[in-house]
């Protein structure tokens, strides 16, 4: 089964980089310099931040549809970088190493199905999910021990 992972869109958060730190706090943000490599996966590029970059820590609504599984959570997003391509069933490598949950939802934003997997093993377990369950939707990634939210898969 094919799948596509998607990147948040990097215009959504340009803005933040030239306000002021207490300007960030009223948007619920923090400007964050980076300390430990891997340890601050960027929302956009999909990759790990490097040690001395700043970065914005911001709460991120990543499921805004109309249901009890509405949420939002912190996501680090890093300045001046494009938004993620990955290829066609291409597994961004910063999620190769981290314990994962994966949440599987339906076109109306219900959670129909769910697991906690390595990284090593996501592609297997978003195949398994689209190929055996066709109400899914749309899967999204989170990582299992901070909670955050990592990326959104489609069907591709």
């Amino acid at each position: 089964m094919n799948f596509q992972f998607r990147a948040l869109d990097s215009q959504e958060f340009a803005h933040l980089f030239a306000l002021s730190d207490e300007a960030l706090e009223r948007h619920h943000a923090r400007r964050v310099k980076v300390s430990e490599h891997p340890g601050t996966p960027c929302r956009v590029s999909l990759e790990d931040a490097q040690i001395g970059e700043n970065v914005i820590l911001v709460n991120y609504v990543h499921m805004s549809l109309d249901t009890p599984y509405r949420a939002s959570h912190a996501i680090y997003v890093r300045e001046s970088v494009k938004t993620a391509t990955p290829k066609q069933n291409e597994i961004p490598a910063l999620l190769l190493h981290r314990t994962l949950s994966v949440r599987a939802f339906d076109k109306e934003g219900m959670m129909i199905d769910a697991d906690v997997v390595e990284g090593t093993a996501l592609n297997g377990t978003i195949g398994q999910l689209f190929a055996t369950n066709a109400s899914i939707a749309e899967l999204h990634i989170h990582y299992a021990k901070p909670g955050c939210f990592a990326a959104r898969v489609t069907r591709a």
